[in-house]
């Protein structure tokens, strides 16, 4: 039985694309819905034509009220009964009420070498820090923001002039290919971390 993975989104979704795309053969998960908090982003799109549901639980109207927000992304995602999330460039902050309701079962991709940079800006700080080399993470998702148990890293090397713009483009292939071999071992119940290169 495959395990049922629901991807939170708030953006273009590459990300999600690579893990989709990757839950495929012998794999042990399977893509069931792909949500995001905005309706304009450009993932439903692609997941759409991916042949993965799709939802749109606008933040917006929510204003501050993010129980009430992810009351309705919980129904959502709950509508699937989905085995693991793994947020793709979800742009939202999740209250520790929706994080210990998904304990164990959530995944979060964070560009930059954690528990280095956690939040956002994490290229410009690196650079502004002199930092040698950057690249990503990917860890369970607790209460505490992008502090969670590491599961895979991977590294490259800041160059001489890079710019943020410049080193996101470095990591991002990175991104594509660690976070589905994370993904892989964690539908399998293997929590040992993957390390690339």
């Amino acid at each position: 039985m495959s395990a049922r993975v629901a991807i939170l989104i708030s953006g273009s979704g590459s990300n999600m694309v690579a893990l989709a795309e990757s839950m495929a053969g012998d794999h042990p998960a399977r893509p069931v819905l792909v949500v995001s908090n905005r309706p304009e982003a450009g993932g439903l799109a692609k997941a759409r034509d991916l042949g993965i549901a799709t939802a749109v639980v606008d933040h917006r109207p929510f204003g501050t009220d993010r129980a009430a927000f992810e009351a309705a992304l919980t129904e959502q995602l709950e509508a699937h009964r989905p085995d693991i999330l793994c947020l793709a460039g979800f742009m939202r902050v999740l209250t520790p009420a929706f994080t210990s309701r998904w304990a164990g079962r959530m995944l979060n991709i964070h560009p930059s070498l954690l528990p280095k940079y956690p939040g956002l800006d994490t290229h410009a700080r690196a650079i502004a820090a002199g930092d040698t080399e950057a690249g990503c993470t990917v860890h369970e998702v607790t209460a505490e923001l992008d502090g969670g148990p590491i599961l895979g890293q991977a590294r490259v090397p800041v160059l001489p002039g890079d710019t943020p713009e410049a080193l996101a483009a470095r990591i991002l292939p990175w991104e594509h290919r660690l976070y589905p071999a994370v993904l892989r071992r964690f539908a399998e119940d293997d929590r040992r971390p993957v390390f690339l290169p």
